[in-house]
């Protein structure tokens, strides 16, 4: 039995580590939270993985049944993403902050710490539609063995807590490298994730039509 479980840990460890690409993280982080506090992005680290966490084991546990009772299609979900990406990616090298309206600047705070951490952190970096894609084979392959959705559970835990690693490392490198360095990794990062929007974009009309 433990041997079995390992066997289906590390096949789902593997498959996620590809998929959700933690190491990369880095620099998308850097620049996702780069007017925030050091407090706020340790709680922005912690959160996105949480809510990515809580996202992947909904997938792996009722996530395909939820999307068929919608009527929503993963291309379509893909499609989504892409254009809410892009319109942080836009954000980011143009400049432009949204406004929101708070009744204190702690609250201010909070909220956005709360929106980065959501979007485009959580969901679609680490839990994207790639991400969920794999989830929901995985699951469906375990045919509802407790073992193997055990495993799966597991591997979700340890991909996301490298995630959490790697973002909370991040910060003490931005330190190295200085404000100037911080604010050209803003620009290029912006630019970077445009490109993926159009990416998810691309690969869901490409599902679609296909």
């Amino acid at each position: 039995m433990a041997a079995i479980y390992w066997s289906n840990f590390l096949a789902a460890l593997v498959t996620l580590a590809v998929v959700v690409e933690p190491a990369g993280l880095a620099p998308i982080f850097l620049a996702a939270t780069a007017r925030e506090t050091k407090a706020a992005r340790a709680q922005i680290a912690l959160r996105a993985c949480l809510y990515a966490f809580l996202i992947l084991t909904g997938a792996a546990f009722g996530g395909e049944a939820l999307l068929r009772a919608l009527g929503v299609t993963l291309p379509a979900f893909r499609i989504a993403g892409g254009l809410l990406l892009f319109s942080i990616a836009s954000e980011m090298v143009l400049g432009v902050r949204i406004g929101r309206d708070a009744a204190t600047a702690a609250q201010a705070i909070d909220e956005r710490a709360r929106h980065i951490a959501a979007f485009p952190l959580a969901i679609p970096l680490m839990a994207g539609p790639g991400a969920i894609t794999a989830t929901l084979l995985i699951a469906g392959e375990a045919h509802g063995d407790p073992l193997a959705l055990a495993a799966l559970i597991g591997a979700i835990f340890t991909v996301l807590a490298l995630c959490w690693a790697v973002c909370r490392l991040a910060t003490s490198v931005e330190r190295l490298v200085g404000a100037s360095v911080s604010i050209v990794m803003e620009k290029l990062i912006g630019v970077l994730l445009a490109s993926l929007a159009v990416q998810y974009v691309v690969d869901g009309a490409r599902s679609l039509l296909s």
